[in-house]
């Protein structure tokens, strides 16, 4: 499975002046790509809203070889209840934590060297004081899980990732699809995971050709489909297909074909600007928020 990869993670924000703030001045992450769009996707990636919406892609460098975070902003909705799905993204930068001293962002140490510290909405973030060899920092994302041997089955018989390390006395697990692409870290829970409506989605890459074919082992062996086989259009840019699938606690899952993805995904050197654009003339007022209602169940 060394073709398939690990891309980003997603999050609903509701503050983008902020959100911006902390990703780029804090973590010292670029704007690789901003994106804004008229009417909810059809693929839920802003959530189960159907009005306008914006997707601002950021990361350490570009997304051909960098696992980066996906922030989709609704207008009008200022903040998202969180849930006990999503533990934190580590990542080894000793520039983010000079970064958060500097600007008095609040930290915690929580091991030797491990700076705990919380993006906009209340999102976990694990810093390590110390820069890596290779060219991304970002080390892995921890997903909670309600039953972890039913979790690997899902993860690792299934979808093909690697196990690279399994504890069952802390019932947790590190997986991935490459020894140099960010990792998947599963942390059984006692009880049951709750998504809440804060709930990300993490997202990888296939050559386009496997998707059919995923999808149908997901029908054969009876694992949810959020949504069918989909070309997802972006004004301007290339198209591409999607299959969204959920796990056996529900986490989002979304692959894509991985040639159109490569094309969609270009850094975009205005990138940062036009989210600083967005922002400064952002309408988030009571006309959005009451337009912007989740989509009617059923």
């Amino acid at each position: 499975m060394a073709a398939r990869r690990a891309l980003h993670f997603v999050f609903k924000v509701g503050n983008r002046f902020q959100t911006a703030r902390f990703y780029r001045d804090v973590l010292g992450m670029k704007v690789l790509r901003h994106e804004e769009f008229e009417e909810g996707c059809k693929a839920s990636c802003n959530g189960p809203y159907d009005g306008r919406w914006s997707k601002t892609m950021v990361g350490f460098g570009p997304e051909d070889d960098h696992f980066v975070v996906e922030l989709t902003y609704n207008y009008g909705i200022g903040d998202y209840k969180l849930g006990n799905d999503f533990m934190g993204i580590t990542l080894a930068s000793s520039q983010a934590v000079s970064n958060a001293r500097k600007l008095q962002w609040p930290l915690s140490e929580v091991a030797e060297g491990i700076f705990e510290t919380e993006a906009p909405g209340g999102y976990k973030f694990y810093l390590q004081n110390r820069n890596l060899p290779q060219s991304d920092p970002v080390l892995k994302v921890t997903l909670t899980v309600s039953d972890l041997q039913k979790s690997l089955n899902y993860w690792s018989n299934l979808l093909g990732m690697k196990i690279y390390e399994k504890d069952e006395e802390k019932q947790r697990a590190l997986l991935g699809y490459a020894d140099n692409q960010c990792k998947l870290e599963l942390q059984g829970i006692k009880g049951a995971v709750d998504h809440a409506a804060a709930f990300g989605r993490i997202a990888f890459s296939c050559p386009q050709k496997e998707l059919p074919g995923l999808e149908d082992l997901m029908k054969r062996e009876n694992q949810k489909i959020l949504t069918p086989l989909v070309s997802l259009d972006t004004p301007g840019k290339a198209t591409v297909q999607v299959v969204i699938l959920a796990d056996p606690d529900g986490h989002e899952i979304c692959f894509v074909g991985d040639e159109a993805f490569r094309e969609l995904s270009k850094m975009d050197p205005e990138g940062s600007k036009l989210l600083d654009d967005a922002m400064a003339t952002d309408k988030s007022d009571e006309w959005f928020a009451k337009h912007n209602k989740p989509k009617a169940s059923g």
